[in-house]
């Protein structure tokens, strides 16, 4: 069983990873990709990654001072609004980059282990626990959007790469099963992506052995919609709870 150090060292470096990701995206982003809310750029989608953090930055706050951190909107991301509030310079889009990924880490270094690690102490977490909501805003859910990136510009070999990569170092880190079935499930997506289905059957296979609740995000998610047209995903999501999704 993962010691309480070994879960906050294993988060720190999910983390760490995803900034890093979002460092050489932006070294290697051509100029000039202006993208759109259908196809996002470099610069805004590092933009939202570093505020989806910082929101948790603000959560963590909230947890450490006793109270409870307010209710954040849900990001429509195919809004012409919502991606030009993102468009910003490079070098802004990278200081919020490493500001809100040293902040989480502090932050994450900073809260209590029964805190971190009990889920019926905060009822605005809804039972879930909080280093996996931390571990799915510093690490899932950023490492998601720059798969993506990839996949949108006719490279899903490289979105299949990254998080292939990603699931490896999630092993390295011995996360426990919930936060390495989110990685395992971001392998899933993108090899049914990149039209390799049976691959991606096995994979997420082994992403909902290990954490239940991602079967929620398989019944909609668009990036699994070829397995589900074609009748892959039937016995696998038959069963399990229907909790609700992992914000």
């Amino acid at each position: 069983m993962t010691t309480i150090a070994g879960l906050r060292a294993a988060i720190t470096g999910l983390i760490g990873l995803a900034a890093t990701e979002e460092e050489v995206l932006l070294a290697s982003a051509p100029d000039g990709d202006d993208g759109s809310p259908d196809r996002w750029a470099a610069v805004p989608l590092i933009a939202h990654n570093a505020e989806f953090r910082q929101q948790q930055v603000i959560r963590l706050d909230a947890v450490r001072g006793g109270g409870t951190p307010p209710d954040f909107a849900e990001i429509d991301h195919r809004s012409a609004e919502t991606y030009q509030r993102y468009r910003t310079t490079a070098a802004e889009a990278i200081r919020a980059s490493r500001q809100s990924a040293s902040q989480l880490i502090d932050g994450l270094r900073a809260v209590s282990d029964d805190d971190l690690s009990g889920g019926s102490r905060h009822p605005w977490l809804r039972g879930r626990q909080l280093w996996l909501q931390v571990a799915v805003r510093g690490f899932w859910h950023p490492a998601g959007h720059i798969g993506d990136y990839h996949v949108a510009r006719g490279h899903p070999d490289r979105a299949v790469a990254l998080h292939s990569h990603a699931l490896a170092t999630a092993r390295y880190l011995n996360v426990p099963g919930a936060a390495l079935g989110m990685a395992a499930y971001s392998l899933a997506c993108a090899q049914a992506r990149a039209d390799a289905s049976a691959d991606a059957i096995g994979t997420l296979t082994e992403a909902i052995g290990l954490n239940p609740d991602l079967r929620v995000n398989a019944r909609r998610d668009p990036d699994l919609s070829a397995l589900r047209d074609g009748g892959h995903l039937d016995a696998l999501l038959a069963a399990g709870p229907a909790a609700s999704g992992l914000r």
